[in-house]
Protein backbone atom coordinates (compact mmCIF):
# COMPACT_ATOMS: atom_id res chain seq x y z
CA UNK A 1 0.00 0.00 0.00
CA UNK A 2 1.49 3.23 -0.93
CA UNK A 3 0.99 6.33 2.13
CA UNK A 4 2.21 9.58 1.39
CA UNK A 5 2.44 10.90 4.89
CA UNK A 6 3.73 14.75 6.41
CA UNK A 7 3.91 15.05 10.24
CA UNK A 8 3.71 18.55 11.43
CA UNK A 9 4.58 19.62 7.94
CA UNK A 10 7.41 17.85 7.12
CA UNK A 11 7.87 14.01 5.46
CA UNK A 12 7.48 11.44 8.21
CA UNK A 13 5.96 8.86 10.02
CA UNK A 14 6.92 8.79 13.22
CA UNK A 15 5.77 11.14 17.03
CA UNK A 16 6.32 11.06 20.12
CA UNK A 17 5.99 8.00 22.45
CA UNK A 18 5.02 10.72 24.85
CA UNK A 19 2.43 12.28 22.63
CA UNK A 20 -0.75 12.61 24.21
CA UNK A 21 -3.08 10.95 21.38
CA UNK A 22 -0.83 7.88 21.60
CA UNK A 23 -0.90 8.13 25.63
CA UNK A 24 -4.92 8.90 26.21
CA UNK A 25 -6.42 8.85 22.42
CA UNK A 26 -6.05 13.22 23.61
CA UNK A 27 -7.18 14.27 19.83
CA UNK A 28 -9.54 14.14 16.68
CA UNK A 29 -9.40 12.80 13.08
CA UNK A 30 -11.14 13.07 9.64
CA UNK A 31 -11.45 10.76 6.88
CA UNK A 32 -11.31 12.90 3.61
CA UNK A 33 -12.58 11.63 0.30
CA UNK A 34 -10.45 13.38 -2.45
CA UNK A 35 -11.52 12.73 -6.39
CA UNK A 36 -9.72 14.03 -8.92
CA UNK A 37 -8.20 16.71 -6.34
CA UNK A 38 -11.42 17.88 -4.94
CA UNK A 39 -12.30 17.23 -1.63
CA UNK A 40 -16.46 17.89 -2.05
CA UNK A 41 -17.37 17.59 1.57
CA UNK A 42 -13.90 19.67 2.94
CA UNK A 43 -16.19 22.11 4.24
CA UNK A 44 -18.20 20.13 6.60
CA UNK A 45 -14.78 18.02 7.63
CA UNK A 46 -13.26 21.19 8.67
CA UNK A 47 -16.76 22.19 10.59
CA UNK A 48 -16.62 19.04 12.62
CA UNK A 49 -13.17 19.29 13.24
CA UNK A 50 -13.74 23.28 14.74
CA UNK A 51 -16.11 21.48 16.31
CA UNK A 52 -13.99 18.82 17.97
CA UNK A 53 -11.49 21.62 18.74
CA UNK A 54 -13.52 23.78 20.76
CA UNK A 55 -15.02 20.86 22.77
CA UNK A 56 -11.97 19.20 23.68
CA UNK A 57 -10.00 23.14 24.03
CA UNK A 58 -7.38 21.67 21.74
CA UNK A 59 -6.05 24.17 19.39
CA UNK A 60 -6.19 23.56 15.10
CA UNK A 61 -4.21 24.43 12.82
CA UNK A 62 -5.21 26.85 10.16
CA UNK A 63 -8.03 24.95 7.51
CA UNK A 64 -5.68 26.34 4.55
CA UNK A 65 -3.06 24.85 6.12
CA UNK A 66 -4.39 21.57 6.20
CA UNK A 67 -5.48 22.10 3.02
CA UNK A 68 -2.59 22.74 1.56
CA UNK A 69 -0.73 19.53 3.02
CA UNK A 70 -3.89 17.56 1.92
CA UNK A 71 -2.63 18.32 -1.44
CA UNK A 72 0.53 17.70 -1.06
CA UNK A 73 0.42 14.00 -0.03
CA UNK A 74 -2.69 13.09 -2.46
CA UNK A 75 -0.64 14.43 -5.03
CA UNK A 76 -1.45 13.13 -8.89
CA UNK A 77 -3.35 10.15 -7.05
CA UNK A 78 -6.51 10.50 -8.45
CA UNK A 79 -8.32 9.13 -5.89
CA UNK A 80 -7.29 9.04 -2.23
CA UNK A 81 -8.45 8.67 1.37
CA UNK A 82 -6.85 11.44 3.30
CA UNK A 83 -6.38 11.20 6.93
CA UNK A 84 -6.24 13.99 9.14
CA UNK A 85 -5.17 13.50 12.70
CA UNK A 86 -4.80 16.02 15.32
CA UNK A 87 -3.50 15.19 18.61
CA UNK A 88 -3.02 17.94 21.73
CA UNK A 89 0.93 17.16 21.42
CA UNK A 90 3.32 16.27 23.92
CA UNK A 91 2.83 16.86 27.60
CA UNK A 92 3.56 15.43 31.15
CA UNK A 93 2.95 12.17 32.62
CA UNK A 94 -0.69 12.56 33.95
CA UNK A 95 -4.39 12.97 32.58
CA UNK A 96 -4.17 17.19 33.13
CA UNK A 97 -3.78 18.30 30.02
CA UNK A 98 -0.73 20.84 29.48
CA UNK A 99 -1.55 24.41 30.78
CA UNK A 100 -0.38 25.54 26.77
CA UNK A 101 -0.85 22.60 24.20
CA UNK A 102 1.22 22.39 21.22
CA UNK A 103 -0.43 19.85 19.03
CA UNK A 104 0.79 17.33 16.76
CA UNK A 105 -1.07 17.16 13.24
CA UNK A 106 -1.03 14.10 10.60
CA UNK A 107 -1.82 14.08 7.03
CA UNK A 108 -1.32 10.62 4.96
CA UNK A 109 -2.81 9.77 2.11
CA UNK A 110 -3.93 6.23 0.99
CA UNK A 111 -5.37 4.95 -2.19
CA UNK A 112 -8.97 4.69 -2.52
CA UNK A 113 -10.41 1.35 -1.52
CA UNK A 114 -11.19 -0.83 -4.62
CA UNK A 115 -15.34 -0.30 -5.17
CA UNK A 116 -17.56 -2.46 -5.05
CA UNK A 117 -21.04 -1.06 -7.53
CA UNK A 118 -23.11 -3.85 -6.65
CA UNK A 119 -23.38 -2.92 -2.93
CA UNK A 120 -24.39 0.75 -4.77
CA UNK A 121 -27.04 -0.94 -6.23
CA UNK A 122 -28.21 -3.80 -4.66
CA UNK A 123 -27.55 -2.93 -0.55
CA UNK A 124 -25.38 -4.38 1.90
CA UNK A 125 -26.02 -6.69 4.87
CA UNK A 126 -25.89 -5.82 8.51
CA UNK A 127 -25.84 -7.66 11.74
CA UNK A 128 -26.69 -6.21 14.86
CA UNK A 129 -23.34 -6.21 17.36
CA UNK A 130 -23.38 -7.15 20.88
CA UNK A 131 -21.31 -4.58 22.03
CA UNK A 132 -23.28 -1.66 23.04
CA UNK A 133 -22.08 2.23 22.89
CA UNK A 134 -21.37 3.68 26.41
CA UNK A 135 -23.25 6.81 26.57
CA UNK A 136 -20.68 9.73 27.24
CA UNK A 137 -22.44 13.17 25.98
CA UNK A 138 -19.06 15.38 26.61
CA UNK A 139 -18.38 13.22 23.31
CA UNK A 140 -21.19 12.52 21.48
CA UNK A 141 -21.09 13.33 17.92
CA UNK A 142 -17.05 13.99 18.08
CA UNK A 143 -14.86 11.74 16.11
CA UNK A 144 -12.16 11.37 18.97
CA UNK A 145 -9.08 9.18 18.60
CA UNK A 146 -10.55 6.84 21.06
CA UNK A 147 -12.23 4.19 18.63
CA UNK A 148 -12.32 0.97 21.09
CA UNK A 149 -15.61 0.13 21.12
CA UNK A 150 -15.65 0.22 17.11
CA UNK A 151 -12.24 -2.19 17.28
CA UNK A 152 -14.15 -4.78 19.54
CA UNK A 153 -17.67 -4.34 17.33
CA UNK A 154 -15.58 -5.03 14.21
CA UNK A 155 -14.24 -7.68 15.42
CA UNK A 156 -17.43 -10.28 16.38
CA UNK A 157 -17.44 -10.83 12.58
CA UNK A 158 -15.03 -12.47 9.86
CA UNK A 159 -17.79 -13.31 7.57
CA UNK A 160 -17.14 -11.68 4.23
CA UNK A 161 -21.03 -11.35 3.30
CA UNK A 162 -21.77 -9.05 6.26
CA UNK A 163 -20.68 -5.72 5.20
CA UNK A 164 -21.25 -3.75 8.59
CA UNK A 165 -22.72 -3.98 12.13
CA UNK A 166 -25.26 -2.28 13.68
CA UNK A 167 -24.57 -0.38 17.06
CA UNK A 168 -26.94 -0.02 19.91
CA UNK A 169 -26.65 2.21 23.05
CA UNK A 170 -26.50 1.04 26.28
CA UNK A 171 -30.74 1.17 26.58
CA UNK A 172 -30.96 -0.39 23.53
CA UNK A 173 -31.72 2.48 20.66
CA UNK A 174 -29.94 1.84 17.65
CA UNK A 175 -26.71 4.56 17.39
CA UNK A 176 -25.15 3.99 13.84
CA UNK A 177 -22.62 1.24 12.37
CA UNK A 178 -19.27 0.76 13.25
CA UNK A 179 -18.08 3.35 10.27
CA UNK A 180 -21.02 4.63 9.06
CA UNK A 181 -24.75 6.31 10.28
CA UNK A 182 -27.95 4.74 9.27
CA UNK A 183 -31.18 6.19 8.24
CA UNK A 184 -34.41 4.61 8.14
CA UNK A 185 -37.68 5.32 6.17
CA UNK A 186 -40.86 5.15 8.48
CA UNK A 187 -44.07 5.63 6.97
CA UNK A 188 -42.57 7.91 4.36
CA UNK A 189 -40.20 10.04 6.67
CA UNK A 190 -37.06 9.82 6.65
CA UNK A 191 -35.45 9.30 10.58
CA UNK A 192 -31.70 9.09 11.96
CA UNK A 193 -30.87 8.30 15.26
CA UNK A 194 -30.26 11.04 17.71
CA UNK A 195 -26.47 11.25 18.33
CA UNK A 196 -26.39 13.22 21.74
CA UNK A 197 -25.62 10.27 24.00
CA UNK A 198 -22.96 8.72 21.97
CA UNK A 199 -21.76 7.75 18.07
CA UNK A 200 -20.13 10.13 15.81
CA UNK A 201 -21.97 12.87 13.75
CA UNK A 202 -20.66 12.09 10.23
CA UNK A 203 -19.83 14.59 7.37
CA UNK A 204 -22.02 12.94 4.81
CA UNK A 205 -25.13 12.56 7.67
CA UNK A 206 -24.82 16.31 7.80
CA UNK A 207 -24.65 16.37 4.10
CA UNK A 208 -28.44 13.95 3.85
CA UNK A 209 -29.62 16.12 6.61
CA UNK A 210 -29.13 19.48 4.69
CA UNK A 211 -30.14 18.15 1.64
CA UNK A 212 -33.79 16.71 3.34
CA UNK A 213 -34.95 19.04 6.04
CA UNK A 214 -37.82 16.51 6.50
CA UNK A 215 -35.77 14.33 8.44
CA UNK A 216 -36.46 13.61 11.86
CA UNK A 217 -33.63 13.22 13.93
CA UNK A 218 -34.86 11.22 17.39
CA UNK A 219 -34.27 8.43 19.21
CA UNK A 220 -34.88 4.83 17.36
CA UNK A 221 -35.55 1.73 18.57
CA UNK A 222 -34.29 -1.46 16.96
CA UNK A 223 -37.63 -2.67 16.77
CA UNK A 224 -39.07 -0.13 15.13
CA UNK A 225 -36.01 0.53 12.69
CA UNK A 226 -36.81 -3.01 11.27
CA UNK A 227 -40.08 -2.46 10.41
CA UNK A 228 -38.95 0.51 8.40
CA UNK A 229 -39.75 0.99 4.48
CA UNK A 230 -35.78 1.18 3.50
CA UNK A 231 -32.50 1.89 5.54
CA UNK A 232 -29.50 3.12 4.12
CA UNK A 233 -25.77 3.98 5.31
CA UNK A 234 -23.69 7.51 4.69
CA UNK A 235 -20.25 7.63 4.86
CA UNK A 236 -17.68 9.73 3.82
CA UNK A 237 -15.59 7.14 2.05
CA UNK A 238 -18.18 4.81 1.07
CA UNK A 239 -20.59 7.10 0.47
CA UNK A 240 -24.56 5.96 0.36
CA UNK A 241 -24.99 2.18 0.43
CA UNK A 242 -28.68 1.18 0.32
CA UNK A 243 -29.28 -1.74 3.38
CA UNK A 244 -30.14 -5.36 1.96
CA UNK A 245 -30.59 -6.99 5.02
CA UNK A 246 -30.60 -6.47 9.18
CA UNK A 247 -30.28 -10.36 9.98
CA UNK A 248 -32.82 -12.27 8.58
CA UNK A 249 -34.90 -8.94 7.97
CA UNK A 250 -34.31 -8.16 4.35
CA UNK A 251 -35.17 -4.94 2.51
CA UNK A 252 -35.32 -3.43 -0.70
CA UNK A 253 -33.25 -0.53 -2.17
CA UNK A 254 -35.69 2.65 -1.87
CA UNK A 255 -36.37 6.03 -3.67
CA UNK A 256 -34.73 8.15 -0.73
CA UNK A 257 -31.75 6.22 -0.89
CA UNK A 258 -31.48 6.57 -4.87
CA UNK A 259 -31.67 9.75 -4.52
CA UNK A 260 -29.42 10.43 -2.17
CA UNK A 261 -26.65 8.38 -3.94
CA UNK A 262 -27.94 11.05 -7.46
CA UNK A 263 -26.81 13.94 -5.24
CA UNK A 264 -23.97 11.91 -3.79
CA UNK A 265 -22.97 12.07 -7.82
CA UNK A 266 -23.35 15.42 -8.05
CA UNK A 267 -21.06 16.51 -5.56
CA UNK A 268 -18.47 14.92 -7.69
CA UNK A 269 -18.67 11.49 -6.47
CA UNK A 270 -18.65 8.78 -8.94
CA UNK A 271 -21.32 5.99 -9.56
CA UNK A 272 -19.21 3.26 -8.08
CA UNK A 273 -18.13 5.09 -4.52
CA UNK A 274 -21.49 5.69 -4.36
Amino acid sequence: MTVRMLVDGRPGDTVSAQDRGLSYGDGLFETVSVIGGRAPLWSRHMARLAEGGRRLAIPLPDSEVLAKEMRAVVGDMAAAVVRITVTRGVGPRGYAPPAVSMPARIVAAFPMPAPDPHLARDGVCLRVCSLRLSEQPALAGLKHLNRLEQVLARAEWVDPAIHEGLLLDVAGRVACATMANVFAVIGGIPVTPSLARCGVAGVARAEVLATIPAVQVRDLALEELLRADELFLTSSVRGILPVQAVGDRVFAPGPVARAMQRHWRGLGFPLELA
